[in-house]
């Protein structure tokens, strides 16, 4: 199947890069033509105005060919640039199959938060991360989005929904095309908060009179100048420019303030407007997806058309800054009657703007999670049950390790089976485990597929403490760190969800007989509390934590072997404690004498 997937990116990828060889041709020889129309335009300008050989009229035909020209000339450049993007759209795409994609994404840096409970510890974020892997997203809204539902755990109810939507979705290749295509440039371009604070704020301009009266003495500025043309009654007009003019001046800060508003906004809008138009012809059969293209319309009309009128009005707007416009103005009252209008496009569909925003967020979070299910198609669509806690995975394997490379495991964790002590040698894949059981659930609570042959899972909040790090800056050592953040997961076990903690290498920073007791101590409060979880650990003391919470604890370990002076793991996990360990080997590996 992968191989599938493969085959079709690399047809697409072939048939855009043919038809952008056929635009480049077309590109060359219209700026070509262009320049040859412009010196023949050149050459019977001077036969006609210089040596009087022909007449100018034979001017106009190579001068309308070239703008002919260079109308087609701006569709095809147009052209070239939605075939680039459309290119790298699929050059990403197997980037990602061929696992060289650490680098070509948004990394969502700006997610980054050590005081998550789990984020930094399952690398959710930043270089090589799951979101760089996860996003297609082109505006921050659907970065955001994609971003919250992998940090938040969704309700049963809306986990299911959304696994509904990516299995619709994921066949949707066409649609995640157009929408890179159309939406390559808008990350940085649009600006949610202050779209949504233009779209929802208070009106600058107000006072219906105010509009009637500006009418009112813009034609009767009009008449004024014809009768001043026609009759020569200058008085007549002279009084309307004064009373005009102090009119425009009273309102001119307002109208000012809300045309520089407007701009501001509507820019973003129209680059927004592709991406809703877009949205709208797709056609959706989940009542969700359904739902969500029904609520973008105001008053029965879609986004697309109200940003366009809106579009049209500032257009109108913007010829203010002609010569003759800026003349009449203040005669005519062309900028504020204007202004008026698109104050009254806010007042009836600036309050939507937030609703089209959130649409187009969570429209790109589900296509990126599509996307991922769409070039994994051995993964698996976990069953999200009610009941908890309960995490129960056959063949699970960590998703940003490459399917060749992905040693699968079976774990069980629920009622019966609260804790597992997992104990090994360095480097054999305990830590792996961890970050595995962590990230396939932010990822299934997200509504995502996951990398297992099956996975039935209940709503949990995770609870991380693997990479801890001392602060200099701050005079906070590591054992000091890590005491915190185990006090941050047993405050976990205080909300409604119950928690799935996963400690890597318990109380390192202290000595052995401490952290034997602490431990057992963390333990036995998380499992009173209803939680479950994973902790692994070098010191064998601490495996008979399991064997004192029998039943509802297990001992697990990965074992290593030691083959012609080189160490080999199979990452395979197995019941029981480990019985032998590889630190000196390690050592004597790297020329240490012990």
């Amino acid at each position: 199947m992968d191989d599938d997937i493969r085959t079709e990116y690399r047809r697409r990828l072939e048939v855009r890069r043919n038809s952008q060889k056929q635009l480049n041709q077309r590109h060359t020889n219209l700026g070509n033509g262009r320049l040859v129309l412009a010196i023949l335009a050149i050459y019977l300008g001077v036969k006609a105005f210089a040596y009087h050989a022909l007449s100018p009229i034979w001017i106009l035909f190579p001068v309308f060919v070239f703008l002919l020209l260079a109308i087609i000339h701006e569709y095809v450049i147009r052209a070239l640039s939605r075939s680039s993007r459309a290119i790298a759209f699929y050059a990403r795409g197997l980037a990602r199959l061929e696992n060289r994609w650490i680098g070509t994404g948004e990394t969502g840096d700006r997610f980054l938060d050590s005081s998550h409970p789990y984020s930094t510890d399952l690398d959710l974020f930043g270089q090589g991360s799951l979101f760089q892997l996860l996003s297609t997203a082109r505006t921050p809204m659907g970065e955001d989005t994609l971003a919250e539902w992998l940090t938040r755990a969704a309700p049963v109810r809306v986990v299911r929904q959304r696994q509904q939507l990516v299995s619709e979705l994921r066949p949707k290749l066409d649609l995640r095309e157009d929408l890179a295509v159309i939406a390559e440039s808008l990350r940085s371009r649009i600006h949610p908060k202050a779209l949504s604070s233009w779209g929802e704020g208070k009106l600058l301009l107000k006072g219906h009179w105010v509009r009637i009266i500006a009418l009112v003495l813009g034609c009767l500025g009009i008449l004024s100048l014809v009768a001043w043309a026609t009759w020569g009654t200058r008085s007549f007009f002279v009084i309307m420019v004064v009373v005009n003019v102090s009119f425009s001046l009273w309102f001119r800060k307002r109208i000012q303030v809300a045309v520089d508003a407007a701009e501001a906004a509507v820019h973003d809008l129209v680059l927004l407007s592709e991406v809703l138009a877009r949205f709208e012809r797709e056609t959706f059969q989940t009542p969700r997806l359904v739902e969500l293209q029904s609520s973008l319309k105001t008053h029965g009309w879609p986004p697309s058309r109200r940003i366009a009128r809106l579009n049209r009005l500032i257009v109108l707007l913007d010829s203010r800054k002609n010569l003759f416009i800026k003349v009449v103005d203040p005669l005519v009252f062309w900028t504020l009657q204007l202004a008026f209008l698109v104050e009254a496009w806010r007042k009836e569909s600036g309050s939507a703007i937030r609703g089209w925003l959130s649409a187009v967020g969570e429209l790109e979070a589900l296509l990126a999670l599509s996307n991922y299910s769409f070039e994994h198609p051995g993964n698996a669509l976990p069953e999200i049950v009610e009941e908890g806690p309960c995490f129960i995975g056959e063949g699970i394997a960590h998703p940003l390790i490459p399917e060749g490379r992905a040693v699968r495991n079976d774990l069980q964790l629920d009622r019966q089976i609260r804790i597992m002590v997992v104990s090994g040698s360095n480097m054999s894949g305990k830590s792996t485990l961890l970050r595995t059981v962590g990230i396939d659930t932010a990822l299934a609570l997200a509504g995502a597929s996951v990398p297992a042959q099956r996975l039935r899972l209940s709503p949990l909040a995770i609870g991380a403490s693997i990479h801890v790090q001392d602060s200099l800056q701050s005079g906070v050592s590591r054992f000091y760190a890590e005491i915190t953040r185990l006090r941050r997961i047993l405050d976990l076990t205080l909300e409604p969800l119950p928690v799935l903690f996963l400690v890597d290498e318990f109380l390192q920073g202290t000595n052995s007989h401490d952290r034997r007791i602490g431990a057992e101590a963390i333990v036995r409060s998380l499992v009173k509390r209803g939680a479950i979880g994973l902790v692994t650990t070098h010191d064998l003391a601490l495996t008979q934590i399991a064997e004192e919470l029998s039943p509802l604890a297990r001992n697990v370990h990965f074992e290593d072997q030691l083959i012609e002076g080189q160490l080999h793991f199979d990452y395979k996990l197995r019941p029981g404690i480990v019985q032998k360990s590889n630190a000196l080997e390690l050592m004597r590996s790297v020329g240490i004498d012990v």
